[in-house]
């Protein structure tokens, strides 16, 4: 694995030396006695661009490690040659890491374009409606933010988790709008996911305290 990591970060510079020997191996040689080397030269820089270190990315947010996962995100330098499905997780998680230094316009600008370069899966799309509608609500645009959730809700979140997030914050929009009906049938919802994240469970144990005094 370690080594694997390795190959993704040195990938580039591995490529252009895989080619540059092949080229001399070529000029001294023959071009076909160089034509493995060159062709896994091709191989290294096509991929690099194609797919980015996104894996590493990946990898530093499990760790904690968020500036770290940002300075490997800012390395890559031409993120409209990625493969698509790449793309649009690249700029996925550049949102979530702009979200997580309260860089709201950032975040949004990230996450559509991440919607702009498509969703390998309804899931993924779903993520990236429920990003833009916590954006929105942290902006305080009500409106949006319930409309992007409740479209997220419907493609379908990838775990209970973030499905019960998306539930819990459409149940606070409905409630600061006096929609307890509506507010109460969202929190229902929520609870019947039956999270394990203690910030969610912390959420539903404190919204539990609202729920049960509202008229409806």
């Amino acid at each position: 694995m370690k080594a694997f990591n390795l190959f993704i970060k040195y990938r580039l510079p591995l490529g252009i030396v895989f080619l540059l020997g092949g080229i001399a191996l070529g000029l001294a040689f023959g071009w076909w006695e160089a034509a493995i080397v060159l062709l896994i030269g091709v191989a290294c820089i096509v991929t690099h661009f194609l797919f980015g270190p996104m894996r590493l990315v990946q990898e530093a947010v499990e760790a904690g490690d968020v500036e770290g996962a940002m300075r490997i995100l800012n390395r890559i330098q031409f993120p409209k040659l990625l493969y698509k499905p790449i793309r649009s997780g690249y700029y996925l998680m550049q949102s979530n890491l702009a979200m997580q230094n309260e860089d709201l316009d950032k975040a949004e600008i990230a996450v559509r374009n991440s919607i702009k370069s498509g969703s390998p899966t309804r899931e993924h799309e779903g993520m990236q409606y429920f990003q833009l509608g916590i954006i929105a609500s942290q902006k305080n645009d009500t409106k949006s933010a319930s409309e992007n959730l409740r479209k997220a809700l419907k493609l379908g979140l990838p775990d209970k988790e973030n499905t019960a997030a998306a539930l819990l914050q459409l149940c606070s929009i409905s409630m600061s709008r006096r929609d307890f009906k509506t507010a109460k049938e969202y929190f229902r919802r929520a609870k019947e996911q039956k999270p394990t994240t203690e910030q969610i469970k912390s959420q539903i144990k404190e919204m539990d305290k609202y729920i049960s005094r509202m008229p409806g």
